[in-house]
């Protein structure tokens, strides 16, 4: 994404976010160093200035800012209009004083610069561009026309002509330097603001539904054993009153009802004992879950676990934590492969003695080459934008949050993750189960004496339920 289209489609609204005590105290902060600058050349340095008209500049800002302190409420925000105004009205300000101490010859000329620097960091485009181009105008004006600066004795304090020109064009290129660069920080900051609030979202829902999970499977565990004891008293009863209907008809009632709550239990719950597989699990089991919504939306999924496909692969594997980031990370990985995959989508396990390796591939068009190196950053926009777009998706307009959220949620269990594209070589007649990914890839590494959960203090992944603490 080249940086005329960076700076061009933001479009994110960023009106009511300046503060108009911010502003008043600049403009104070201002007035009290013109102040000290006039004085200082007048008193100290011998320097001839117009004090009346410089007053009444100086003065128009005091009395904008009380005005302002006094009818409008310093906590108000203002709106995109207003700020520009505020601005116009410093720029304005500024180069009218300027303009009666010596222009561009003024080393505080570059003053001039900060309008522009604080519009390009909280205003629109057009906002900024406006300023801009007030602030450029007002250097080519002064660089031409101002009042030169004179000592008390009459002597004219002037630089040569090529200085002049010179300090116009650093002038200008600062205003155009300085503008883009603080714009393209503040985007930068507010887009990685807002992804990191939506990973928080995630991550907070995530965890909620790992809770809940917990609260169920608790449930199921406790509940088994009366339901279970129901389910038998009734049974006897049930044969005792085969001679008397009526009674027989409630005892078969209290049956189903108790085997219904039973089957409601085991779709809800995780097979009983399981407190402790919430919290740990078996390397495959915990990606396994995480893939699992997206197993039937029309792509194939195979887990793949040292190389080997089904549930006697990889026996003996690693024990990690079965934790909230792990498994949301992951299953943003498998929903953006199944989301640009041809047909299939690869998930490779494996294991050292030093590291975890998690593979997410598939056979779809891979990243575009020329944004490998920014795969991973927020709203990175035309991820797989091509020209004439996606024809397959012709609405996705890869905004890139999913695996920023990914990248953020696994990068915080000390994983390591790397973007590439598989070779685009022939498939000929391998088993779709054995090949390889051609498209794009994901590699997630973690350092199994920093994630692996020991053995020792897991003894298995089922466990005796604790009671629940409210």
């Amino acid at each position: 994404m080249s940086l005329l289209s960076t700076l061009m489609t933001y479009t994110l609204p960023r009106s009511h976010t300046v503060r108009l005590r911010t502003l008043i105290y600049l403009r104070w902060l201002a007035v009290l160093g013109q102040a000290i600058a006039v004085f200082v050349a007048t008193q100290y340095l011998g320097i001839d200035l117009r004090l009346d008209m410089i007053a009444t500049i100086i003065g128009l800002s005091v009395a904008l800012n009380i005005g302002q302190s006094l009818i409008l409420p310093q906590n108000m925000r203002l709106n995109q209009r207003d700020a520009t105004l505020t601005l116009f009205f410093d720029i304005c300000q500024l180069a009218a004083l300027l303009f009666l101490t010596g222009g561009l010859t003024n080393p505080f000329a570059a003053l001039i610069l900060a309008q522009t620097i604080i519009a390009a960091s909280v205003l629109t485009l057009n906002a900024t561009v406006f300023l801009a181009a007030v602030s450029l105008f007002f250097i080519g004006l002064l660089a031409l026309l101002h009042q030169p600066l004179m000592l008390q004795t009459g002597e004219v304090l002037d630089i040569p002509r090529l200085l002049t020109i010179g300090s116009w064009a650093a002038l200008s290129i600062a205003v155009v330097f300085l503008g883009v660069y603080a714009r393209l920080v503040s985007i930068e900051t507010s887009n990685m603001s807002e992804a990191l609030t939506a990973t928080q979202l995630a991550l907070e829902r995530e965890q909620k539904l790992t809770a809940l999970g917990g609260v169920v499977a608790a449930t199921a565990h406790e509940l088994g054993t009366p339901l279970a004891t129901i389910m038998m008293v009734s049974a006897e009863m049930a044969d005792e009153l085969k001679d008397r209907p009526d009674l027989l008809e409630d005892v078969e009632l209290i049956r189903a009802q108790a085997r219904r709550c039973r089957d409601i239990l085991a779709d809800m719950g995780r097979t009983g004992h399981d407190d402790l597989h919430l919290r740990h699990a078996p390397f495959s089991a915990v990606v396994a879950e995480a893939a699992e919504p997206h197993r039937h939306r029309g792509k194939e999924v195979i887990l793949r676990i040292r190389g080997e496909v089904g549930e006697t692969a990889g026996a003996d594997q690693p024990q990690i934590p079965r934790r909230s980031e792990v498994i949301h990370g992951v299953r943003n990985l498998v929903q953006n492969a199944v989301d640009f995959a041809a047909t299939a989508v690869w998930i490779d396990l494996d294991w050292t003695d030093e590291v975890l390796t998690l593979r997410v591939g598939d056979d779809g068009k891979g990243y575009p080459s020329e944004l490998l190196g920014r795969i991973g950053d927020p709203f990175l926009r035309g991820r797989f934008a091509r020209p004439g777009g996606d024809p397959e998706r012709p609405a996705y307009k890869g905004m890139g949050l999913g695996l920023f959220i990914a990248k953020t949620l696994l990068e915080r269990t000390g994983a390591r993750l790397t973007f590439a594209n598989g070779s685009k070589r022939g498939k000929g007649t391998v088993p779709l189960s054995e090949r390889r990914a051609t498209g794009a890839i994901v590699e997630v590494v973690w350092r199994r004496d920093e994630f692996e959960t020991r053995r020792d203090t897991v003894r298995g992944a089922l466990g005796t339920n604790r009671p629940l603490e409210v």
